[in-house]
C-alpha cells in the first residue's frame, strides 16, 4: 500500500494531457515528468511549453516537478500515469504503438506495490489486453493486478 507521504509520481508523456497533469501534481507532490523527446524536456526546463497548455508561471509554481528523458530515472517513482496518445490510422483503427512502448518502459522499472494508471482513449478492455502484458513482461504475474 502506498501512503500519501510516500507517493512519487511519474507522468509518462508530456503532451497536452500529461504536462498539465504533471504541473498540478508537481505543485503538491514529488512528480517526475518523462518524455522520450529530449528537446521537449529542454524546452520545459527553460519554462517554455510549445503546446501552450501551461504558462511559464504555472511551470514555475510546480516546485516538486522535475523533468527527464531518461527512463532509468523512473525507478524512483511508485505511481506511473501513462498519458501518451492513441492515434488512429486511415481506417480509424487505434495504433497502440505509443501505449505499448510506454508500457514496456514502465514495465522495466515497475516494482511490487507500484500503481500504473492509463489516461488514454482506448476501447474497453484494451488496457488489459494490450498494456498489462507489456507491463508484466518483466514482472511476475502475481505482482501485476488489474481492476475492472
Amino acid at each position: 500500500m502506498i501512503f500519501t507521504k510516500d507517493i512519487r509520481i511519474a507522468v509518462i508523456g508530456l503532451g497536452y494531457v500529461g504536462l498539465p497533469l504533471a504541473v498540478e501534481f508537481g505543485k503538491q507532490l514529488p512528480t517526475l515528468g518523462f518524455d522520450i523527446n529530449a528537446a521537449r524536456i529542454t524546452e520545459l526546463l527553460t519554462g517554455f511549453d510549445r503546446t501552450q497548455e501551461t504558462t511559464a508561471d504555472e511551470l514555475a509554481q510546480a516546485k516538486h516537478l522535475h523533468y527527464t528523458a531518461s527512463a532509468g530515472d523512473l525507478r524512483t517513482c511508485n505511481v506511473y500515469i501513462v498519458t501518451v496518445p492513441t492515434p488512429v490510422d486511415a481506417d480509424k483503427r487505434p495504433d497502440f504503438t505509443p501505449l505499448v512502448k510506454a508500457s514496456q518502459t514502465v514495465g522495466r522499472v515497475l516494482k511490487p506495490g507500484d500503481a500504473v494508471i492509463y489516461e488514454s482513449t482506448v476501447y474497453p478492455g484494451a488496457t488489459e489486453e494490450v498494456c498489462v502484458p507489456e507491463l508484466g513482461a518483466r514482472q511476475t504475474s502475481s505482482s501485476i493486478k488489474t481492476s475492472p
